[in-house]
């Protein structure tokens, strides 16, 4: 059964990879967007375009793995093809996690494409299995959370609506334009609670510091954030077939 199970997450992202993400209108969302939002801010109040090369790549980790991933699940479900899916010997969490691993290989795409660049383009050093560290459970962490989202609710409208409130929320509180440290104190405590804070508080430590113990500890935590998002996703989508 576990092979099954391995064998269908794989065709299922790979599916999901050639029909849904690797199109213009996803590309576009997960790197011209962030990469928009960060250049009009810069050229607001211009400063070392280093300390925004972290919130940069955040963004695209977030924006390219909801990309899709937050109508995926309803557009199938209202084609019929989740359905068929499950007619596969495979159980409705590994249908999720090969959903989710789509949205994590997209992102890592895009997120390796803008990465890539700042990097070079910047002259920047950075330790790569650090960097890692951070971004590949960020990826799996918003992927998941687009895959929630979408289970909340029927229609892909929906989805894509409540999709957008997470999304402006974290770009604004996460540290990606302003610092945390800047914010009022009730804000704080709102931002900690965002997992994008620990993505941008990572990379930042990666691309600055190296503060080992930090980085690790927002890993942790995202690792987690994967966890908390994906088991309510898997039993909400169990529960539309039982």
């Amino acid at each position: 059964m576990w092979h099954d199970n391995l064998r269908g997450i794989y065709y299922i992202a790979l599916k999901d990879m050639r029909t849904y993400y690797l199109k213009p209108p996803a590309i576009s969302w997960g790197i011209v967007f962030p990469v928009a939002w960060i250049l009009a801010f810069y050229l607001r109040s211009p400063r070392a375009f280093e300390e925004l090369v972290p919130g940069l790549i955040a963004m695209t980790i977030l924006f390219s793995t909801t990309a899709a991933e937050a109508v995926v699940i309803n557009f199938e479900l209202r084609i019929g093809s989740l359905e068929r899916l499950l007619l596969a010997p495979i159980t409705v969490s590994a249908v999720l996690i090969g959903k989710v691993l789509g949205g994590a290989l997209f992102g890592f795409l895009m997120t390796a494409l803008v990465a890539l660049g700042s990097i070079i383009g910047l002259g920047l050093y950075v330790n790569v299995p650090y960097l890692l560290l951070v971004v590949v459970p960020s990826l799996f962490a918003f992927s998941a959370m687009g895959a929630l989202l979408c289970v909340l609710v029927k229609e892909v409208f929906e989805a894509q609506t409540l999709a957008n409130l997470p999304r402006f929320l974290m770009m604004f509180l996460s540290g990606v334009f302003y610092p945390i440290s800047a914010m009022p104190w009730p804000l704080r405590y709102v931002s900690y609670l965002l997992p994008l804070t620990y993505t941008v508080d990572g990379l930042r430590h990666v691309l600055t510091s190296g503060e080992n113990a930090v980085i690790l500890f927002d890993s942790m935590i995202l690792i987690m954030v994967v966890v908390v998002l994906i088991v309510p996703a898997v039993r909400l989508l169990h529960r539309r077939f039982v």
